[in-house]
């Protein structure tokens, strides 16, 4: 279950950094307006870019795990390892 929260949570991050750099709400944000050359920066298409590429990367993040998810889940509970001698042999 944990594994499926963890999915949702980089699906909607992800999904928040790909899409809000291109919308008016980061053109008037409150550290924007009161420091001017953040707001150059901000307003950058390259910045833009580099911040949507994070959301892509948190998406690509949320497929991996939820393919591990789901392969972990068809294979079922793994069997209780017998005692080898990496740990010395005990039980």
């Amino acid at each position: 279950m944990r594994r499926f929260v963890l999915v949702a949570f980089f699906v909607e991050v992800g999904f928040l950094l790909a899409v809000v750099p291109w919308t008016p709400f980061w053109d008037r944000n409150f550290f924007g307006q009161w420091l001017p050359w953040l707001q150059v920066t901000m307003t950058n298409p390259f910045v833009r870019g580099g911040v949507s590429g994070l959301g892509l990367v948190n998406m690509a993040a949320a497929l991996g795990e939820l393919a591990s998810a789901i392969a972990g889940f068809r294979r079922g509970p793994e069997p209780p390892q017998a005692p080898g001698p990496a740990d010395g042999g005990r039980p």
